[in-house]
């Protein structure tokens, strides 16, 4: 999903800051090869989602390398199945972390910017599990929910404002989640 949404922003001009975890040699042949593709500036950070104070960087360094946030688009997300009563608390922590409290952060940090210039789009990529339940998903659909929730919020705070903040919530993936 999140490459497909960088591979449609940097086809209309987009320069982007892509982030996530894994290999770090094919991480950089992937930026170097859409930069190339496109002739945008693709940027990569490789910040911990689950942690405040790196989306804050990483916000910032897009900020200076890129030159503004205009689009943010939430996308990091992980899974973990098993019914409630088995559910590992720190598997829940993680979850809640990554899927829910990583896009607060990152809408916190951006948003100011975002204010400050009259301009913005905030995607949030929920999940058909932010509008209904499934069985043994007690914290995806918990954090989902949220996000669906947060978005609302947003979008509610800065409705005056020429600012969008929407959740898109696709159904099953073939994803490596």
């Amino acid at each position: 999903i999140g490459l497909g949404i960088v591979h449609e922003l940097a086809r209309k001009g987009c320069r982007v800051m892509l982030n996530g975890f894994g290999d770090k040699i094919e991480i950089e042949k992937l930026r170097v090869n859409l930069q190339s593709e496109f002739n945008v500036e693709i940027e990569y950070s490789p910040a911990d989602m689950s942690k405040s104070a790196q989306i804050q960087e990483m916000v910032s360094e897009t900020e200076k390398k890129l030159g503004s946030v205009d689009i943010l688009v939430n996308n990091a997300g992980i899974q973990f199945t098993a019914p409630v009563e088995n559910f590992p608390a720190e598997k829940w922590e993680a979850i809640l972390s990554i899927n829910l409290s990583a896009a607060f952060y990152a809408i916190q940090a951006a948003l100011p910017g975002i204010q400050k210039r009259g301009w913005g789009r905030i995607i949030n990529i929920a999940s058909a599990h932010g509008l209904v339940a499934s069985p043994h998903k007690a914290a995806y659909v918990a954090a989902k929910h949220g996000l669906v929730g947060l978005t609302k919020v947003v979008a509610l705070e800065n409705a005056k404002a020429n600012i969008t903040c929407n959740a898109i919530c696709p159904g099953w993936v073939h994803t490596p989640l």
